[in-house]
């Protein structure tokens, strides 16, 4: 069956999310000795590794309750604080030939839709990333109010977009939160690797994308094998 639509997560394939993370690796250890908990260097690394590791859904969430060691009111302050100091930032750095992909897709005859985990913001941040306009279905979870790896985030975009899951493939940076909950419901699906999750490794079989790129170009090629 020919894929008619094409969905893709927001941070990794289409915003680089380089800025965020270096903003995150300042602040979030800063935000968690600030509750008087030692954060070095290693046990950050150590902390980040765990979390991708753990398939954790909010990644930074587990980062602050590892930090933490099991104390919750200093991970509930330690996490408010971060999430109060990145609210003050707008992010979006978009992918080099990401926007001109998507383009040729939607002339190409495809239905675009973002499945993604991101604040009611997000269409100010489809703004600063310069891709307003080019999603037939451009809303986050926090208005869909679901959220990844719940596979009826999926399907609530694919009704929107009038597709059967069979019809659609997945772009996304994550194993856990984008491949996997999408081959469950028989989506074909390719892995962007970049950031955190770039060496993220399946559980099993089950959770292999169809295919593994880290260029827009090596997207384009592999969407047009996929796709056809």
């Amino acid at each position: 069956m020919p894929i008619t639509t094409l969905l893709f997560d927001v941070g990794g394939p289409l915003d680089t999310e380089v800025a965020f993370e270096r903003a995150i690796d300042l602040r979030l250890p800063e935000a968690v000795r600030r509750q008087g908990i030692d954060v070095t260097p290693e046990s950050y690394v150590a902390a980040c590794a765990w979390a991708v590791d753990s398939f954790a859904p909010n990644l930074y969430q587990a980062v602050v309750w590892r930090l933490c060691d099991g104390d919750v009111f200093a991970a509930h302050r330690a996490w408010a604080l971060l999430a109060e100091e990145m609210g003050r930032i707008e992010f979006g750095e978009p992918r080099e030939g990401m926007i001109e992909l998507l383009a040729a897709l939607r002339a190409a005859g495809f239905s675009l839709g973002i499945v993604a985990n991101q604040p009611l913001t997000l269409p100010a941040k489809l703004e600063r990333l310069g891709m307003a306009g080019l999603f037939d279905s451009a809303d986050g979870s926090a208005a869909l109010g679901l959220s990844k790896p719940d596979p009826r985030l999926f399907l609530a975009v694919c009704a929107r977009l009038g597709a059967a899951p069979a019809d659609c493939l997945m772009v996304g940076d994550r194993i856990d939160n984008d491949i996997a909950p999408a081959r469950l419901l028989g989506m074909r699906t390719i892995r962007f690797r970049c950031g955190r999750h770039a060496a993220q490794a399946p559980r099993t079989w089950s959770e292999l994308p169809d295919a593994d790129v880290a260029t827009v170009d090596a997207l384009a090629a592999a969407i047009d094998r996929l796709a056809g």
